[in-house]
C-alpha cells in the first residue's frame, strides 16, 4: 500500500516564530515511488494585516532581501490580491492533511515552526503530532550532492519549492535504497 506524505513550505517576512507569514504550498506524494508525480496541491496566500494585528512581526533584513528576488517570484509573495484569512487557510490545511502519513518540509525548525506559532496565535490546534514531521535538509545532507541543485525551477515560491523539494525526496529516497 502507497504512503501518502506531504510537503509544506512557506514564505515569510521573517526567520523567528511569530514572523508574519505571506504564502503557504503544499503537495503531497509517495516517498517511495519516484516515477509517480506529487499530486494534490495546495497554495494559498495569507492575509497579512489580522497576523499584524496577532502581534507578529516583520524583519527589514527579509523585506530588504524579497527587494532583491525575481520581480514575479516577489509579486507573487507580497502582492496584496488573492488574500486569505488565516483561520481559513488553516482549516484548509488540515482538511488537506488528512489521510497523510507524515509531513515534510526543508528544515523543520523553520516552516513547521513558524506555522505552529500561528496556529496558536490564531487558536487552532496544528494538525500534526512531533512524531509525524520529517526534515527534507537533514535528508539532503547525508546525500553526496543536494538533489535541488540539479533542478531549474521558480526558487521562493511556496508552492514551486514544495513540489521540488517532494521529488528531490522521492530521489533521495530510491538513491540510498531505502523504504519510508
Amino acid at each position: 500500500m502507497a504512503k501518502i506524505h506531504a510537503m509544506i513550505d512557506i514564505e515569510t517576512l521573517g526567520k523567528e516564530p511569530g514572523s508574519v507569514i505571506l504564502t503557504i504550498g503544499g503537495v503531497k506524494f509517495d516517498p517511495n515511488d519516484p516515477t509517480r508525480e506529487p499530486f494534490g496541491e495546495f497554495y494559498y496566500r495569507f492575509d497579512v494585516d489580522s497576523q499584524l494585528e496577532k502581534g507578529r512581526e516583520t524583519n527589514e533584513d527579509t523585506i530588504a532581501w524579497w527587494g532583491t528576488q525575481d520581480p514575479a517570484v516577489m509579486e507573487e509573495a507580497l502582492g496584496e490580491d488573492g488574500r486569505t484569512s488565516v483561520p481559513e487557510v488553516l482549516a484548509a490545511l488540515n482538511k488537506w492533511l488528512v489521510g497523510t502519513d507524515n509531513v515534510w518540509a526543508h528544515g523543520i525548525v523553520f516552516d513547521i515552526v513558524l506555522m505552529e506559532s500561528l496556529y496558536k496565535d490564531f487558536d487552532m490546534k496544528y494538525p500534526w503530532p512531533f512524531w509525524k514531521v520529517r526534515d527534507s535538509r537533514t535528508l539532503f545532507g547525508i546525500l553526496p550532492k543536494d538533489p535541488r541543485k540539479s533542478k531549474s525551477f521558480d526558487a521562493h515560491n511556496a508552492l514551486e519549492d514544495a513540489r521540488i523539494q517532494a521529488v528531490c525526496v522521492q530521489e533521495a529516497i530510491q538513491e540510498l535504497g531505502v523504504t519510508l
